[in-house]
């Protein structure tokens, strides 16, 4: 069996601001991660991993603005 290579793969390099702008899109109008990380070409996995390194470099939480907009969407 003989392979083929179609071109050179790359990793995307993703800013603090590109992973904190889709880490708080999550929840926003009902958008689960899943859904989120289709939208982005990238794993849940991935999501799960910048909420953990944004926390820990305290550029996130939690209860932050994102779960402010899920709480006064809720309200409605």
């Amino acid at each position: 069996m003989r392979g083929e290579i179609l071109g050179v793969e790359r990793r995307r390099r993703w800013s603090d601001e590109e992973n904190l702008a889709i880490v708080t899109s999550v929840g926003i109008d009902g958008a689960t991660v899943t859904r989120v990380a289709r939208h982005h070409y990238v794993t849940r996995q991935q999501i799960y991993g910048w909420q953990h390194e944004l926390k820990r470099k305290g550029l996130w939480s939690p209860g932050g603005v994102a779960g402010m907009a899920r709480w006064v969407g809720a309200e409605r």
